[in-house]
């Protein structure tokens, strides 16, 4: 149809239809044909008025046209999510299981489903965070997500390896999230009120003021169900499909895919915005600027880490049987019968460090095993070890033994990685954090009065333990 022609249909919907008045289908279809033939225009069939008029929000069209009484029973009883215009003015947040199958980097065999934790910008609809672990939701996939939202993603997209532009980067002003209990931990609150970071909780019993994040994982599941390995959304869906034999992305080949994927996203056209969500971004910060980003992610990542409160000793401090200690604590060793407990962060994923709270400040001192030679292990490793320990009737666990236990259950992995599923699932756990090198003591020089090569140290008589 001409414009010229949809542009009069606009404007005599808007002037005779969308009125008090009320007037009727017929009588603004009469306005048109009189108003073609005024302006020389071909007169439109009367169904493409009314497919016009029925595509029109029956709230906007209610509350011309009708009264309050009748406008109340087409809304929702909990009322509308305010209207958000301004970049990261809010941010939603969820998480899912991914519907597909992936599998371990080692042997290319089926390990289960991963979950994924997505941000998106409510404004510009576009996703400014993403994170895939294997690990069930909680507090460190909270903080995984916000600090892949405020920081620059060029620096993790050239670690996956991928060739994508994804500029939707900041600081968020409010995160709206729902009521689980990975949203309400002392870590994300604290978090949260240190960066200035407003946490908005949805109302009890009304989903829809979280609609824009579960349309975009819907979105993301329909996609991931293009993929080898797919579960779909149910099993009468699936139906005979072996996800499992057909399972060939490991978790960081499915990053790779999501990234992608978000990078077309962005440049698709949004059926609400009726424009795309990387043109409506540019156009926002066009209006007022580029958000903040933040330089240092392991930093940011630190003040949304799960918190722990210790005591802090002559050997510094233990948590569940594991030391830590630095130099940096010695001032407040000399006073520690003068502070409260520590508020200290650990990283669930990799616990051989922690960072302390000073309480002189708002920094953190990062503090290492006390034995530098322990190898970094995780908290679920830790957790099974002690749990494996009670079993044997081990009523005293020290830390030796419990290394010592964590080593046995790796081997025992390892061996089993090949046939068992689970313990495939375990060593990729283990493998999604790097292990750090522990940098080995410094040698003083060889001097005059040094030993010859190969002479025997004499023992101390002496060795002081503290």
């Amino acid at each position: 149809m001409p414009a010229e022609v949809e542009a009069l249909l606009a404007e005599v919907v808007g002037a005779r239809y969308l009125s008090r008045q009320r007037r009727s289908v017929a009588a603004v279809y009469r306005e048109v044909v009189r108003q073609c033939r005024i302006r020389g225009l071909p007169v439109p069939a009367r169904n493409t008025l009314v497919r016009r008029i029925e595509g029109l929000d029956p709230v906007a069209v209610a509350s011309v046209r009708e009264s309050a009484d009748q406008v109340r029973a087409l809304r929702s009883a909990g009322g509308q999510p305010p209207v958000v215009e301004g970049l990261l003015e809010q941010v939603q947040m969820d998480h899912t299981v991914v519907d597909v199958e992936v599998v371990d980097d080692r042997y290319r065999r089926p390990i289960g489903r991963p979950y994924v934790t997505v941000a998106i910008d409510v404004a510009s609809r576009c996703v400014v965070g993403l994170v895939v672990t294997l690990e069930p939701p909680s507090a460190l996939s909270v903080g995984l997500c916000l600090a892949h939202t405020a920081t620059d993603k060029r620096i993790w997209l050239e670690r996956l390896g991928v060739q994508a532009v994804w500029p939707m980067s900041g600081k968020p002003r409010m995160i709206h999230v729902d009521n689980a209990a990975e949203f309400k931990s002392e870590a994300l609150r604290r978090g949260c009120d240190q960066h200035g970071i407003t946490l908005e909780y949805r109302p009890l019993g009304l989903p829809h003021f979280g609609g824009i994040v579960e349309r975009l994982i819907g979105t993301m599941m329909e996609m991931v169900h293009e993929l080898p390995g797919t579960t779909f959304s149910n099993p009468a869906e699936r139906g005979d499909y072996d996800s499992q034999a057909s399972a060939v992305l490991t978790v960081a080949e499915l990053n790779k895919w999501l990234a992608l994927a978000v990078a077309s996203y962005h440049g698709q056209v949004h059926g609400t915005l009726r424009q795309t969500p990387a043109g409506r971004w540019e156009q926002g910060v066009a209006e007022s600027g580029r958000p903040v980003t933040v330089a240092g992610e392991t930093a940011f990542l630190v003040d949304f880490l799960p918190v722990v409160r210790r005591t802090l000793t002559r050997t510094g401090f233990t948590i569940d049987h594991v030391q830590y200690f630095s130099d940096a604590l010695k001032p407040w060793i000399a006073r520690r019968d003068r502070l409260e407990k520590f508020v200290l962060r650990r990283d669930p994923r990799d616990i051989s460090r922690i960072w302390a709270l000073d309480p002189d400040g708002g920094s953190y001192v990062q503090l290492p095993y006390r034995t530098l030679s322990r190898p970094p292990i995780s908290v679920w490793e830790q957790r099974a070890a002690i749990a494996r320990l009670r079993e044997q009737g081990r009523d005293q666990v020290d830390e030796h033994a419990l290394f010592a236990m964590v080593e046995q259950m790796r081997q025992i992995t390892e061996t089993a990685a090949a046939t068992t599923r689970k313990a495939r699932r375990q060593a990729q756990r283990r493998s999604a954090v790097p292990a750090r090198p522990v940098p080995a003591p410094a040698l003083p020089p060889a001097g005059e009065g040094d030993r010859a090569a190969g002479a025997t140290a004499e023992p101390f008589e002496v060795i002081e333990q503290w």
